[in-house]
């Protein structure tokens, strides 16, 4: 077992069925995640990817983090390298920053182990230390090993009585061609495929059944979440968005957006599921084979 990830001292949460580290000053930050019996990090590790910023580099560094949606430059890139408090909980910890001077938003993680099961819950706040108010959503972003692939479920049935009003869309940013051919349209799943390629493919959309999941060999790590399908969400209207490059695959999930008053915090809350054993697949068919014996899909 690692005792630092890089030079950056960690802490470990272990449950007996799923264990996870957490740096222990910087962040808040979640950088490595493992399934029980296993010293394989889920997620990707990117310590010599950093970014320059007016306010300092930020580092990439792979794993979980929290920012605010809709993306700026720089006010998404604001460094935390230092800082961290940290509070013991019975089940878990909860960790919380600096007050972001730029921003004035302070961000906290929240994380709870759910006993002898692979089961994290996160709970993501972004709480206004300004004077004035600000509009943001909660962003949770997962940064995963290239390799497998994310799985986006889709609307299927109408959402109207007559079946005349549309029922999904598709947001895609300036980078991301429809011939990438990590991206995969079906109709009930859009799957796209951790390959390092150039340059980067990123989509979004509502997403309306809560989940979202990437299998990699026969591990699929499932995040779950509120749709709150009714609110605004940023990017024209997405909380569920996968970016791919040439290093890593995030698979994200973001919150309502919300007008936040002086004081005032917004929460985002993920489940985390680690599900071992599955059959090795990357095809549709197989793949919905494995959501299936897992209830995620019918």
């Amino acid at each position: 077992m690692r005792n630092d990830f890089y030079g950056l001292p960690i802490r470990t949460l272990d449950n007996g069925a799923i264990r996870l580290d957490y740096l222990a000053e910087a962040g808040p930050r979640i950088v490595r995640l493992f399934a029980a019996g296993s010293d394989e990090n889920l997620f990707a590790e990117l310590p010599d990817l950093q970014i320059e910023t007016p306010h300092g580099p930020y580092f990439i560094r792979g794993g979980h983090r929290l920012w605010h949606s809709p993306e700026a430059f720089p006010r998404s890139y604001l460094p935390d390298n230092a800082g961290l408090s940290i509070t013991e909980l019975a089940d878990g910890v909860r960790l919380t920053q600096p007050i972001e001077e730029p921003t004035g938003i302070r961000k906290s993680l929240e994380i709870r182990l759910t006993p002898d099961q692979p089961i994290v819950t996160i709970t993501h706040e972004l709480k206004n230390e300004c004077i004035w108010p600000v509009e943001l959503a909660p962003w949770a972003i997962t940064q995963m090993r290239l390799g497998g692939v994310a799985i986006l479920p889709q609307q299927t049935t109408a959402l109207d009585a007559t079946g005349l009003l549309p029922n999904r869309h598709l947001v895609l940013w300036p980078y991301t061609r429809w011939s990438d051919p990590r991206l995969q349209l079906g109709d009930d799943l859009v799957l796209v495929r951790g390959q390092a390629l150039l340059p980067p493919c990123k989509i979004g959309y509502l997403n309306r059944h809560g989940w979202s999941a990437y299998l990699n060999g026969s591990t699929l790590f499932v995040k779950r979440f509120a749709p709150a399908a009714d609110l605004a969400h940023p990017d024209y209207d997405c909380n569920a968005e996968v970016y791919v490059c040439d290093r890593f695959i995030e698979v994200e999930s973001i919150g309502p957006l919300s007008l936040l008053s002086p004081g005032a915090s917004a929460f985002h809350i993920e489940t985390w599921e680690v599900h071992t054993g599955l059959l090795e697949t990357d095809t549709p068919e197989g793949l919905r084979a494995a959501l299936r014996s897992l209830k995620l899909i019918e």
